[in-house]
């Protein structure tokens, strides 16, 4: 199959159209932060960074640390922007930019997601660390795309039915991690819990500012949601696209959440910064070590 020059866009020197790099920028373990600040923050751990580059939101380092090469990129916020991100990084490792052709041997990706989480359940500590086991999209990505056997539609149906959804609301959707990538780099001890991926901040996490939510117990609903013993951990922005996208590409994937806020008891961290410096120190011990 040849991609035409409107599917797979290149920017006129040679580069993926958004993320403005070359398939040689790119390791195959890739880290991924929404805040292109964070970028830095990640690299910085880095024995050496061989590669800085930066477009709109996407800022990307690659570099080595204890001899593994890595590729840390800022995806900015939402599954929009996952959406972006995953399918041009796969490009850039799986479609030969010259024949505009699938190459034959694929290139498989280990994605470990570092972001920052609000937690529903109150026994969940500020500033601990959370694996997404099952990501909860309530975004619609993944209905763009032919997901019907990564999806685990029990749960949605389960989950459709607590919070009474109307019709005219997106249906949401739920995928996995992949267990045997936790197993190789060894983040089993960390909390498990089932995430919550929201299409906004506000309204759609809850948040009442100017605007009033459609549903005001819809945190509450969530929080008391319980299928099997998979009960609703937190809330972010990004996981189920991650997940999605990357079991549908063939790559594997994990998502590390630091625990920033606890929406049940309205608590914040005092130190947010120091918090998520813990959880990138963990992860790079964690890539480089295994």
């Amino acid at each position: 199959m040849k991609f035409e020059k409107s599917e797979l866009i290149l920017n006129p020197d040679g580069s993926i159209y958004h993320l403005n790099l070359f398939p040689e920028d790119i390791s195959d373990t890739i880290i991924t932060v929404g805040d292109p600040n964070r970028v830095p923050d990640v690299s910085r751990y880095f024995d050496h960074i061989e590669l800085k580059k930066e477009k709109r939101e996407f800022h990307t380092h690659t570099g080595t640390l204890n001899g593994k090469r890595l590729t840390v990129i800022s995806t900015g916020i939402g599954t929009d922007n996952i959406d972006i991100v995953l399918n041009e990084l796969d490009a850039l490792a799986n479609i030969d930019f010259e024949t505009r052709e699938t190459k034959k041997n694929r290139i498989r990706f280990e994605i470990v997601r570092i972001g920052t989480s609000g937690a529903l359940q109150p026994e969940i500590p500020l500033d601990s660390f959370l694996l997404s086991e099952y990501a909860i999209g309530f975004d619609g990505l993944l209905y763009f795309y032919k997901s019907k056997a990564i999806q685990h539609p029990e749960i949605s149906e389960k989950l459709m039915l607590h919070l009474g959804w109307g019709q005219e609301l997106v249906r949401p959707y739920v995928v996995k991690y992949d267990s045997n990538f936790v197993n190789k780099i060894g983040v089993n001890r960390i909390r498990l819990g089932v995430t919550v991926t929201n299409s906004g901040f506000y309204g759609p996490q809850g948040r009442r500012l100017s605007l009033e939510p459609k549903d005001d117990r819809f945190l509450s609903k969530l929080a008391a949601f319980n299928h099997k013993n998979l009960r609703i951990t937190n809330l972010e922005m990004e996981t189920s696209g991650i997940y999605g996208l990357a079991q549908l590409l063939g790559h594997s994937a994990i998502s590390l959440n630091c625990i920033l806020a606890n929406r049940a008891t309205g608590e914040f961290s005092k130190n947010p910064n120091m918090a998520v410096d813990k959880l990138i120190k963990f992860t790079l011990e964690r890539l480089t070590s295994s």
